[in-house]
């Protein structure tokens, strides 16, 4: 049973000619390149829905770019005390 689906797609063509000759020298077929390309626009995507919702959630709790280092230190400071006292290590609520 076929796990893919057929898809018609149109580009124009200088950007089509481009897109065979980088297939062609990475030995791909077109489907192959397509479906990279829409990976990693599926990636990229998701990375700008994390950084929004981390931009949300910062400005919510008053937190600037400048205090990220020292926050994560201050974290990671936290961490290695009560790992080293064998202390249960868990996230605070937030």
């Amino acid at each position: 049973m076929r796990t893919s689906r057929v898809l018609s797609i149109t580009l124009p063509e200088a950007m089509l000619k481009e897109a065979k000759k980088r297939a062609n020298k990475e030995n791909r077929t077109m489907s192959e390149l397509v479906r990279e390309a829409l990976r990693r626009y599926e990636a990229m995507q998701r990375l700008r829905e994390l950084q929004a919702y981390g931009k949300k959630r910062a400005d919510e709790m008053g937190i600037q770019e400048e205090d990220i280092d020292r926050l994560i230190h201050e974290y990671r400071a936290e961490r290695r005390s009560r790992r080293e006292e064998g202390g249960p290590i868990e996230r605070k609520a937030s």
